[in-house]
């Protein structure tokens, strides 16, 4: 294939990543690099885009096997299931409890603020954060069965976390605060 030659030096974690590639493929390493650049030119603005970040978390998200994409329009549909507290079955809220414990110890590893938690559930596209004031947020979501589904979610989860979690629910809109712990032993969600 005639063409331009192109002299690259590669340091040690390209050269790795291309001979995985040859192997992988069975092409030649020259073959490899043209489809790299062709990729990378045909997707460069994604690539450099603010929100690459999030495409990166997106993959590993979904790449773990730990989370899957769902239509919205389904997750409404199971929500609306048990729109009402008296559909809720004692041990499906059991369930929502269990798994918001098992989230607790992940954040308290993982988050240093509701911020950050509440920032992490808005990537998950569960609700819509904005900044009231410092310590303070409100609180938007899709629908009222996503609410009061995600809410006692986030007053299970956030229990491990080294501050308290204010929750004053409005008729729009929840405004969620952090707040110092008085004794120092562990979050809760009020």
């Amino acid at each position: 294939m005639p063409g331009d030659r192109v002299t690259v030096s590669l340091d040690e974690d390209a050269k790795n990543a291309l001979e995985g590639l040859t192997e992988q493929t069975d092409e030649s390493r020259s073959e490899v690099i043209r489809e790299a650049i062709a990729f990378y030119a045909a997707n460069f603005d994604s690539a450099r885009a603010s929100d690459s970040d999030h495409l990166q978390t997106y993959y590993e998200m979904l790449s773990t096997g730990e989370h899957v994409l769902l239509d919205v329009d389904l997750l409404h549909a199971f929500l609306n299931q048990v729109a009402g507290p008296e559909d809720r079955d004692g041990e499906f809220l059991d369930t929502i409890d269990q798994v918001a414990g098992y989230h607790a110890s992940e954040y308290a590893e993982r988050f240093d603020s509701l911020e950050d938690v509440l920032d992490w559930l808005s990537l998950c596209g569960f609700l819509t954060v904005r900044r009231a004031e410092a310590g303070s947020y409100h609180v938007v979501f899709p629908s009222e069965q996503l609410r009061w589904f995600m809410v006692r979610f986030i007053r299970g989860s956030v229990v491990d976390l080294p501050f308290e979690v204010e929750i004053e629910e409005s008729v729009s809109k929840v405004l969620f605060t952090e707040r110092e712990l008085d004794d120092g032993s562990g979050s809760r969600a009020e």
